[in-house]
């Protein structure tokens, strides 16, 4: 995945049930950083469900990547595990229910990708 003209970050995690609450404190401190502080609550629900669904399809790890642009913040997690269909359809929703003005899920040959955008 590539983030050009953009602040950007990303980390890779092992596919465990504690990886959700590591991918929060990173989003969130990474957010701080940049200057963001008014929507820590949405952010980390969005990451903890984006990451609890890569965390389901079984891979070894997930990855996480931010970026911000324009008052946004794009959250995408990678499951890394090839051969995925589609996200189940109660997954998009449920990011909306949480905040996300806009999101989705692709699947490509590194594994299933979940991304949501946060007006900050």
């Amino acid at each position: 995945m590539q983030v050009r003209n953009r602040r950007s970050a990303n980390w890779s995690l092992e596919a465990a049930p504690w990886s959700a609450k590591k991918a929060c404190a990173h989003v969130l401190g990474r957010l701080h950083e940049w200057g963001y502080r008014e929507t820590d609550v949405a952010a980390a629900g969005l990451t903890e469900l984006l990451v609890r669904t890569a965390v389901a399809d079984g891979g070894r790890r997930v990855s996480v990547h931010l970026a911000d642009q324009n008052r946004q913040a794009l959250i995408v997690a990678l499951s890394h595990r090839p051969g995925l269909a589609a996200a189940d359809t109660a997954v998009l929703p449920a990011l909306t229910r949480l905040g996300a003005v806009s999101c989705g899920t692709d699947t490509a040959d590194d594994g299933r990708r979940l991304w949501a955008v946060l007006d900050l």
